[in-house]
């Protein structure tokens, strides 16, 4: 019998990968999306695959918008870019929340594997570097970025606490900057936004003095982790992130030189509660899934520089 995955926010950037490789893997996939920040665009290439599966309806409706029987239900329902879930605040607590919970409640009914797509954002503006998981985090828990930050946490408790009064089968993947193909290039985020100033020649966009730092995962890295905790029987959290620590500044001088561009850089105001480091600590996904990043920078974001350039017109 072939098995069937529920990808909750699967037209998404990172959710269509997803989806992408749990075809490749013989799954069948069925994506719940409100496409409030994904897009048809990101799936369109499976519409015609039998295996595939794409229903516009709220992840809070799950229990009745998709027909189960599940083996596996993913969580990657929620605006991700400061812009979006500040433009959609109530939409992003509602995702870490009421979805959240609707989600584990199929996972409970079908007996399946549940992972919830947390973030590197439950560690705030970190006092611990690099991030191990027992960090608990410097969040402040009502200024801008607080409705993702604080939705992730919250959705990070549920999930334990199906696990520990439901017996529910649940793993929590801490995702660090993730990008690569599909990303939308108007979402704000620091790679679309570098690298659509710099297809301009526009000035790049920099917040701050861009000696603060990121840690950058490619897609299909963290596709393969995710993936490799799906497979495990491991509660999490764990982190999904690459160790490789850059500046701000670095990341906009290579984003223009993988261009070939005449951009410059244009310092902005830094936005609030702005981490200043980010590094995850992957200790635990090296030893309890095997796990660690394959792509370099420079060669993830020359794919994703090739792809913004071709799809710049779209």
């Amino acid at each position: 019998m072939t098995n069937r995955a529920l990808v909750a926010g699967g037209a998404g950037f990172v959710g269509s990968h997803l989806s992408d490789e749990l075809i490749r893997r013989g799954y069948e996939v069925v994506v719940l999306d409100t496409l409030l920040t994904g897009s048809r665009s990101n799936v369109e290439h499976l519409a015609d695959n039998p295996r595939f599966t794409l229903v516009e309806a709220d992840a809070a409706d799950a229990q009745t918008a998709v027909d189960g029987p599940f083996d596996l239900v993913l969580h990657f329902a929620s605006p991700a870019s400061p812009p979006w879930y500040m433009k959609y605040p109530i939409e992003t607590l509602h995702a870490g929340s009421t979805a959240t919970e609707a989600l584990l409640r199929v996972a409970e009914r079908d007996d399946a594997r549940f992972i919830l797509a947390s973030t590197s954002e439950v560690y705030g503006d970190p006092a611990v570097h690099p991030q191990p998981e027992t960090y608990w985090g410097n969040v402040n828990p009502n200024g801008p970025r607080s409705v993702y930050d604080e939705a992730k946490r919250y959705a990070e408790a549920i999930t334990a606490a199906f696990r520990r009064s439901h017996r529910v089968n649940t793993g929590i993947v801490r995702i660090f900057n993730t990008y690569g193909p599909r990303m939308d290039i108007r979402d704000g985020r620091m790679i679309p936004a570098f690298t659509a100033a710099a297809l301009k020649n526009d000035p790049i966009p920099l917040h701050g003095s861009g000696t603060q730092t990121r840690s950058l995962t490619y897609v299909g890295d963290l596709v393969r982790g995710v993936l490799a905790l799906a497979d495990s029987d491991q509660p999490g959290p764990i982190n999904i992130g690459n160790p490789r620590e850059q500046t701000v500044r670095e990341i906009a001088e290579l984003i223009v030189k993988l261009v070939g561009s005449e951009s410059t850089i244009s310092l902005q105001p830094r936005p609030v509660d702005d981490p200043e480091r980010r590094r995850p600590d992957i200790s635990l996904a090296r030893e309890l899934l095997d796990w660690e990043p394959e792509v370099d920078a420079e060669t993830g974001l020359a794919e994703t520089v090739e792809w913004f350039r071709s799809h710049a017109k779209s």
